[in-house]
């Protein structure tokens, strides 16, 4: 009979995926790395197979067979409903005796509060956000893009800018430097040249996330149209942040709430500003902080929350990533 862990926190992206094993005392055994996890592109269970790589990886290094939970924070488990599924898929690997599945943003959220209560923004590719209370509420939002009312991350404001380029340079609107500042960045002279390479599969849809970049410093400089798209993205932020802690009953009370992902750490003073003075003005006592820490921590420590553990086991694995 194989021993057994604690917890088997699991953080997959879309990118990424890191695995810990962590024994009840809050040491952490073993870490594993592997590759993104994309149910919707390649199916549930070739997902599945594929991050049983690196669980398998890790156990073996921890020297265990099986966890007493899995803490799994999923992307691309948008729904409460793909939640379930992925629970079903993930009790049948029989890798701990329960399991519940969480949306990543809620890994991103506790890995950046000591106990499970606030609000967390995450703006990477996408943008999201979700609240927990101590008590189990949570207030969460679809994010599946504009079907669900969402607009911002890296692919919205790379679209919005070639929006605004593109009806630049024809004349359907007004000026602005983006149109020349997003076709330089692929070495191409104009708007025209870009939406042609865009069009015809010459650059793939995937360098469209060099985009963004590009906007936040043409509104560095100073450019009207591009501090108009970063203020809106501020906008958005800000008024998921405040939705959230409306729905918890928490804007009454001071409140951490957490920024994440690639956009939102990046240091973009125009962006970070207009955050912090929105969230003063709507929710004075929201307590804003970028959070730099790994999501696996997270996940990590919404398993030991689960499982009962005390503060010593959750400040020693705390410890062990911030190492």
């Amino acid at each position: 009979m194989g021993l057994t862990a604690s917890v088997l926190a699991i953080d997959a992206g879309n990118s990424k995926t890191d695995v810990a094993v962590v024994a009840a005392d809050g040491e952490v055994l073993a870490t594993a790395r592997g590759g993104g996890f994309r149910p919707p592109t390649v199916g549930v269970g070739p997902a599945l197979d594929a991050l049983a790589g690196t669980v398998t990886r890790a156990y073996a290094s921890a020297g265990v067979t099986s966890a007493a939970h899995v803490s799994a924070c999923l992307a691309n488990a948008d729904l409460p409903v793909e939640e379930e599924r992925l629970t079903a898929a993930l009790r049948a690997r029989a890798w701990g005796s329960s399991v519940e599945v969480r949306n990543d943003t809620f890994a991103i959220l506790r890995a950046g509060v000591a106990a499970p209560r606030g609000v967390a923004v995450v703006c990477g590719a996408g943008i999201n956000c979700v609240g927990m209370r101590p008590d189990g509420r949570t207030a969460r939002f679809p994010a599946l893009g504009r079907v669900s009312g969402d607009w911002g991350g890296g692919w919205g404001l790379a679209e919005e800018a070639l929006w605004h380029a593109a009806r630049a340079e024809d004349g359907r609107g007004g000026p602005t430097a983006l149109a020349h500042t997003l076709p330089a960045r692929f070495g191409l002279p104009s708007m025209y040249a870009l939406i042609e390479a865009l069009h015809l599969g010459h650059l793939p849809p995937a360098r469209r996330h060099e985009l963004p970049p590009v906007l936040f410093a043409t509104a560095a400089d100073g450019d009207p149209v591009a501090r108009t798209i970063v203020d809106r993205l501020a906008e958005e932020v800000v008024t998921m942040a405040t939705v959230a802690l409306t729905r918890l009953d928490l804007l009454e009370e001071e409140t951490p709430v957490l920024l994440g992902g690639g956009v939102l750490t990046a240091g973009h003073a125009q962006l970070d500003d207009s955050v912090r003075d929105l969230l003063a003005s709507r929710a004075p006592k929201a307590v804003a902080r970028v959070v730099r820490e790994r999501p696996v921590l997270g996940a990590a420590l919404l398993g030991l929350d689960r499982v009962g553990a005390d503060p010593a086991a959750q400040d020693k694995v705390r410890a062990y990533f911030a190492g």
